[in-house]
């Protein structure tokens, strides 16, 4: 009988790592538990409107830079899987993570990421993520559903290399309009949230569901490959049994492909009247009494924007391997479609009557770049990197707008981190949003200059002194932005902001104290809702117990921000807004985590929103004004109010086959 002598059997080491698209540089999963508890979609200044999954603002100020056709709906970008920022892994071992978090008021989040080479030099991963948040309010859910797939291939010479992605972003917000009456959150006889009134919520309608939704979807593709030309040579193991190929590239073809349809859609089942007076006059027969008739008047928007782009780079390669530096040139081609639907078709018949037909309105655009770069990373300690460049629209109706930046950065030694400074500038157009509004019931269409954001900025961190910081400034004319009237509108006076931000961690043993500060300093008629000094300190107990097989982090989390004039959410535009009427001072927000890992086990158990405890100034947000309210006659500005105490669970357990 053949017995197999298992006890000299050697288990492979499980190794994972991953890259970024057009970079060399090598990542790794993160394992680590200091932060763990956090929600991570919202670091470190971003804010919802007080349930997870729904819209959200960062704090520090952040310019969106619009350079050639864009859709321009930004407010759920923090759950999107943006297509060039995917992970391309390698792994020895088929790797899997799966997440899961559960929150009160059934609140829960999950994801799942799979990933595997097929051969050692081609892999493949793929991502689904889900959130399903009904929230402590009426009307709030969210229901988001986000996948991503990645494969990347080297031919075994290294002359060919592949990489593909595609994402799948849909996300669904139900709108309720805010909080009509602020004054019933101290009020105990609404301790049960769900029974404060808010703008959109009709129980004829749902008791649960909002007849108010946005929902925005996106299907894109990117295939990037090329082809190197260079010197090759051959490596072979200590018995020659096996060889490897080495490149050291000199000249280099590269082909991208990236094609994308986009969509957001605006629906309102039961539409008052008097919800629109900002934006056009008509006079639904709800007219906000609250009856619902099936099939009856509704509005309903539709914006579309499809995009292919073609682009084609000649590279060049100087200097030793690792260290490497890359310029290419080269020219892009895209075409870009935007439809509206439904519009409302005016045409006269025989008699002559005028009379109303549904359409659609479709404008395409073609556009020729050209597009240029020099790159080179810090692979290695004590190296410097650098990188500069420029796409400028050649053709098209954005022909002149132009995106560049720059930055010069050096890889300290000894674990010392590193620093950059660089800069950014930009000029572009408004995106297709703020310049057309159109459904049966009104056209409105705004005409703006190219905006122009200019940035300069440098930063350092270092992990040894755990010390990170850095300084920005923006210089930007023509800023686009959603104006008190809740109209797209452009503050074409140029304004300079200034922001100093910091982190520091201290550590005392098993004691660490992680410090976050930020401070920006804005232009009083700047139409910018920002506060001017923000904080967040965690202060926590870690250590590894039995023998190192378990490891802890519990403390204490205090996040604040400096009174403020905060922005305004219009839900029929689906966008933040200036304002200027409310002015909010909340007191710190405060939880309390324990946080705990055992091998490839990671979970957390957290109470947040302990303020609430305390008080109930939670107001994040404003709404859009509600006039005669349920036709009781009465008017209210509704707010956006933060969760109560919630109590949230969450675990990521990583499988190794």
């Amino acid at each position: 009988m053949n017995k197999s002598n298992t006890g000299k059997w050697k288990e492979e080491e499980a190794k994972v790592s991953y890259e970024k698209l057009n970079s060399s540089k090598t990542y790794y999963p993160d394992t680590s538990l200091h932060t763990f508890q956090r929600n991570h979609f919202t670091e470190t200044w971003y804010r919802d409107l007080g349930n997870l999954g729904s819209p959200a603002n960062n704090l520090l100020f952040t310019p969106d830079y619009p350079v050639g056709p864009s859709l321009g709906y930004h407010v759920m970008d923090i759950y999107r899987l943006n297509v060039d920022s995917l992970n391309y892994y390698n792994t020895n071992r088929a790797y899997s993570a799966f997440s899961f978090q559960l929150g009160s008021k059934l609140e829960q989040t999950a994801s799942i990421l799979h990933t595997q080479n097929i051969k050692p030099n081609w892999n493949f991963a793929v991502s689904y993520r889900k959130f399903n948040t009904p929230g402590f309010y009426n009307s709030e859910r969210n229901n988001h559903d986000i996948a991503g797939l990645t494969t990347n291939y080297k031919s075994l010479d290294k002359h060919y290399v592949l990489n593909m992605a595609m994402v799948f972003n849909k996300l669904q917000h139900d709108e309720n309009g805010g909080l009509v009456d602020a004054n019933q959150l101290a009020d105990q006889s609404f301790d049960d949230r769900k029974t404060i009134a808010t703008a959109y919520q009709n129980a004829t309608y749902s008791t649960t569901r909002s007849p108010v939704t946005n929902v925005q979807r996106e299907y894109t593709l990117l295939v990037q490959h090329s082809y190197r030309w260079g010197r090759t040579d051959t490596t072979y193991d200590a018995d020659s049994t096996q060889f490897t190929y080495r490149l050291i590239p000199r000249f280099s073809l590269t082909h991208k492909l990236q094609l994308s349809t986009e969509r957001h859609t605006y629906k309102d089942l039961i539409p008052d009247s008097l919800r629109y007076t900002s934006l056009f006059n008509y006079r639904f027969p709800s007219s906000g009494t609250g009856y619902y008739q099936p099939g009856g008047d509704s509005v309903f928007m539709q914006q579309n924007w499809f995009w292919i782009d073609n682009q084609v780079l000649l590279n060049g390669f100087l200097g030793r391997e690792g260290r490497q530096m890359e310029f290419s040139a080269g020219l892009g081609n895209r075409y870009d479609q935007f439809v509206s639907r439904p519009t409302s078709n005016i045409i006269k018949d025989s008699l002559p009557k005028l009379y109303y037909t549904t359409g659609v309105d479709r404008s395409s655009i073609l556009s020729n770049y050209l597009v240029a770069q020099l790159n080179k990373e810090a692979l290695s300690a004590a190296s410097w990197d650098y990188r500069a460049a420029v796409r400028f629209y050649l053709t098209g109706t954005d022909a002149g707008n132009f995106v560049a930046d720059a930055h010069i950065g050096r890889q300290l030694g000894g674990n010392w981190g590193r620093f950059v400074a660089g800069f950014r500038q930009s000029l572009g157009a408004a995106p297709y949003s703020y310049t057309n509004y159109e459904h049966l019931y009104d056209k409105s269409i705004f005409s703006f200059g190219n905006q122009s954001v200019t940035m300069l900025y440098t930063s350092i961190e270092s992990p040894k002194l755990r010390l990170y910081g850095g300084v920005r400034n923006y210089v930007i004319d023509n800023y686009s932005y959603i104006n008190d009237s809740e109209k797209p509108a452009q503050y074409t006076i140029p304004f300079t902001t200034t922001q100093v931000w910091l982190r520091k961690i201290f550590v005392w043993g098993d004691v660490v104290l992680d410090n976050e500060l930020a401070w920006q300093q804005m232009p009083d008629n700047a139409p910018v809702n920002v506060p001017d000094f923000m904080g967040r300190h965690q202060l926590s107990y870690e250590r590894t117990m039995f023998k190192r097989r378990l490891k802890i982090a519990t403390g204490v989390e205090v996040r604040y921000n400096t009174a403020y004039h905060p922005a305004g959410y219009d839900a029929l535009l689906n966008k933040f807004f200036y304002q200027k009427t409310a002015y909010i001072g909340n007191n710190p927000e405060l939880a309390i985590f324990l946080n705990f890992r055992v091998k490839r086990f990671r979970a957390f158990v957290m109470m947040d929103n302990l303020q609430q405890i305390f008080t109930t100034n939670t107001l994040l947000y404003t709404g859009t004004p509600v006039l005669n309210y349920q036709n009781a006659g009465a008017n209210y500005l509704p707010v956006y109010a933060s969760p109560d105490v919630m109590l949230r669970f969450g675990f990521t357990w990583v499988m190794v086959n």
